[in-house]
């Protein structure tokens, strides 16, 4: 299990970042797998408190039932529009992947930490970076056209 705090002292620069792009707005996107396999999409909110990431789920919603059955996700921070002449200045979008961990029935989940990623642009916006950090790969970086 790789907890947020550990993610957060390999790197503390980046989870700063991440943890911002995610406090920036109120909802994000969660995917979690449906009983049949296939992807579901639904609407979270996410907090990081005393060293994890949690989120919630209402009693009988269809998102914690998937979290429980097949414990996988992927969140996604909100997504804002870079401003036209301004790209450079945009803070990009973050996502975190792991497993769901429940104590409750599947009411609250905190996140055993997989991957966490930054995307953002160059600061001459001219190409897109990619940042992703792994617990046995560490922190990568790729810059693309």
């Amino acid at each position: 299990m790789t907890a947020w705090r550990e993610f957060e002292a390999a790197e503390p620069e980046f989870a700063k970042r991440v943890q911002a792009l995610f406090d920036a707005h109120k909802h994000k996107t969660i995917a979690t797998l449906r009983a049949d396999g296939s992807p579901r999409i639904s609407g979270i909110e996410t907090a990081f408190a005393d060293g994890e990431l949690t989120f919630g789920s209402m009693p009988n919603a269809r998102k914690g039932a998937d979290l429980l059955r097949d414990p996988r996700f992927a969140v996604h921070s909100a997504t804002v529009d870079p401003v036209e002449g301004a790209e450079a200045e945009w803070p990009g979008e973050a996502k975190i992947s792991g497993r769901a961990v429940s104590s409750d029935g599947g009411r609250s989940f905190r996140a055993d930490v997989a991957e966490v990623v930054h995307t953002h642009l160059n600061a001459t916006a001219t190409l897109l970076v990619v940042e992703w950090w792994t617990p046995a790969g560490g922190l990568r970086k790729v810059e693309r056209e």
